[in-house]
Order: C-alpha cells, then structure tokens, then sequence
C-alpha cells in the first residue's frame, strides 16, 4: 500500500506527500471523514484511502518529542 501524508489545503483540494516528496492533489470530499493536515492516508490496492490513526498518532508523538527536545520542556 501506498502511504501519503495531507501537508495541508489549498481550496477544495488536500495536498499530500509520499515518501518520495511527490506532491498530490487530492479533492477534500474524497478524503476519509475526519482527515485534516498531518494524517497519514493509506491507499489500498483497489485505490480506496484509509486513514492510518496509529501511524498518524507516532508521526505526532515524534514530532512533540523533537520539539521537546530543541525547546525544552
């Protein structure tokens, strides 16, 4: 499965990330419900996106954890 990651929104359209740092366009309505900037999306091999909420939530976890880190606290 392919993964992406919605860096945020331009209009009715979600941009996205892969791996690769190839960026996508993705129109908002066709996300998952409850998708917003930073969920990882998964695409299934019939095309279908799924958001990833456990690799959503480490990628969040990772973040906080650098901040931390270079910031204190």
């Amino acid at each position: 499965m392919k993964q992406l990651i919605i860096d945020r929104f331009e209009g009715k359209y979600a941009i996205c990330e892969d791996k690769d740092q190839k960026y996508y366009a993705i129109e908002a309505q066709e996300l998952p419900q409850g998708a917003k900037a930073g969920c990882v999306l998964q695409i299934t091999d019939e095309g279908e996106l799924v958001l990833d909420e456990e690799e959503t939530q480490r990628r969040r976890q990772r973040i906080l954890d650098k901040q931390r880190k270079a910031f204190g606290g």
